[in-house]
């Protein structure tokens, strides 16, 4: 009876975990958009959110440091500025058109573009050799692009101008991803804790975005009456408040992100990915109105069989190779234990148990 038990509690716990990431990240999704009807400053609004996320991981880095006794990782400023900033710089022109892609576009039309990532992903981990080249992935890139032309052939909510933001933005973030697993994985550097990898780009990501945000919104929000030229206090507190939201947001998505590929797997975070992204298309036409055509559904299942296949192929040659590059071990990285994450083993729980909650593919 000891088997059937601790596999119930650790499905329970997996189906927690999941919908705890599920909450953020479709949250976050529909909260921006629904933000973006009455606040026409997506820039400004991502500037706040990495304000908000780099006060919150300096408070994380707080109290890790108090519980594990030993002080935080701080880079120098060669480092900082040579392996940090593209990093930062790619990551925040990704989370910055994707924000402002939201006043033209659907939040149907940003899932489905914004999935073409996987693509631009491949492409440079084929470039910096972090992916092995095999024949399979010609046919995963020709699913996700065939899926992504029927979803938007002959769209009645189609916008030109919003379309390509999010494509770019699914390009750079690419760049983003790719440079973040290799920054990651330089041991020198001490930034394989996503909390420290968070509270370092902050500031790059701010300075990189901020020349941006004034070209194209700093004359308009300066003399906007929301903010600069606010006549009464409550409406700057609505949007202080509103926007404080949002940040928060964003920095529960990424540790639930963690918290989920810790306790579990990341194959498991890969499979609640794609299920988001049909959650996410179908509470976009039952609460939104989004348009869903019968060749759109169909141009999104093509694009989900893609990214299934991309799913499945890492996970078989991560098999093969046992721990790949592309893994770090959590077993031999005590910097990686979060006060929430901190948990002792039971003396009964099996290796197998082990080697799944312990390997991490960033």
């Amino acid at each position: 009876m000891a088997f059937p038990v601790q596999f119930l509690c650790r499905a329970v716990r997996t189906v927690g975990l999941v919908l705890f990431y599920y909450v953020f990240s479709i949250g976050i999704t529909f909260y921006n958009k629904w933000l973006m009807k009455g606040f026409h400053y997506p820039l400004f609004m991502t500037l706040v959110h990495l304000t908000i996320i780099f006060c919150l991981s300096t408070l994380t880095r707080k109290a890790m440091q108090c519980w594990t006794g030993k002080p935080r990782v701080m880079l120098n400023w060669t480092d900082y500025l040579s392996k940090v900033a593209p990093v930062a710089m790619a990551t925040a022109l990704d989370i910055g058109l994707s924000n402002w892609s939201f006043l033209f576009i659907t939040i149907s039309l940003y899932t489905m573009t914004k999935s073409s990532a996987v693509l631009f992903i491949l492409f440079f981990s084929l470039v910096f050799k972090l992916e092995e080249p095999n024949p399979y992935l010609i046919l995963v890139v020709l699913l996700i692009a065939s899926g992504l032309f029927m979803f938007t052939f002959e769209s009645t909510q189609f916008n030109l101008e919003g379309f390509i933001m999010v494509l770019l933005a699914a390009f750079i973030g690419g760049i983003r991803w790719t440079l973040t697993q290799v920054l990651m994985q330089k041991a020198e550097l001490g930034l394989q804790n996503p909390i420290d990898t968070m509270y370092h780009l902050q500031p790059l990501m701010f300075m990189g975005l901020f020349p941006l945000f004034l070209f194209n919104e700093g004359l308009s929000l300066s003399s906007s009456e929301k903010l600069f030229r606010v006549s009464e206090l409550s409406p700057l507190l609505y949007s202080l408040v509103t926007l404080s939201i949002g940040g928060s947001l964003a920095f529960c998505l990424g540790f639930s992100e963690f918290l989920l590929v810790s306790k579990t797997s990341s194959l498991t975070l890969s499979i609640a990915g794609i299920f988001k992204e049909v959650c996410t298309l179908l509470l976009a036409t039952c609460l939104l109105g989004d348009k869903m055509s019968n060749l759109k559904w169909m141009g999104f299942a093509v694009c989900v069989c893609g990214i299934s296949l991309h799913v499945g192929l890492k996970t078989y040659y991560s098999k093969g190779r046992g721990h790949s590059f592309r893994q770090i071990s959590l077993k031999h990285s005590p910097d990686l234990e979060l006060p929430l994450l901190h948990q002792k083993q039971d003396e009964g729980e099996s290796s197998d148990n082990n080697d799944e909650n312990q390997d991490v593919e960033l």
